[in-house]
């Protein structure tokens, strides 16, 4: 556990300062926070600490939405952990793996807006062989397809239809001709 910079303490507060392209960590505890934030303006802009406000990450996705309305999404429980979505708003960390379908729409933006993606697409291991790749690509044309007929988007679900059965030929040809994925 990495000790406050300001005096002994254990760090609470982890603030990355990039400017100009370089980062720079502060650690401190929950006091030395507290005076660093009221005297620095440009972590007051990139941290937010009180629990009655949104954080930065989320206040400017939840800025079209009235009081009334975020007043409704603070009240979303996940109902296997009990956290609120006020309290992941303030900490910034979910409960459990239930939390993102508990939070499912407003995670999704959230992680659009973050990563690009709502995704995993990092490296695959060396070890993964073409094949595995292939059906992986196959389960999720699948389910991309399911999505498709289910939102009546049917020239999208005719085009992945299409994916998916040059992919299960191209699987069968490499596996010497196994029966139909289907």
């Amino acid at each position: 556990m990495k000790k406050c910079r300001r005096c002994s303490k254990p760090a609470t507060y982890h603030i990355v300062d990039i400017q100009h392209g370089d980062a720079n960590e502060t650690h401190l505890c929950e006091q030395c926070a507290h005076q660093f934030l009221a005297t620095s303006d440009s972590a007051v802009d990139t941290v937010d600490t009180t629990d009655d406000e949104p954080d930065q990450l989320t206040s400017h996705l939840l800025a079209d939405i009235s009081e009334e309305e975020l007043a409704d999404l603070d009240n979303l429980v996940c109902p296997n952990c009990a956290i609120t979505f006020k309290q992941f708003r303030s900490q910034g960390r979910l409960g459990c793996p239930h939390d993102y379908i508990a939070f499912e729409a407003q995670l999704i933006p959230l992680l659009e807006n973050i990563h690009g993606e709502t995704q995993h697409v990092g490296k695959l291991p060396k070890s993964t062989p073409d094949a595995g790749q292939r059906h992986y690509h196959l389960i999720k044309l699948r389910n991309d397809l399911r999505s498709a007929v289910e939102q009546e988007a049917y020239e999208d679900a005719a085009r992945l239809r299409d994916e998916i059965h040059t992919l299960e030929v191209e699987i069968g040809e490499s596996d010497g001709g196994s029966e139909s994925l289907l």
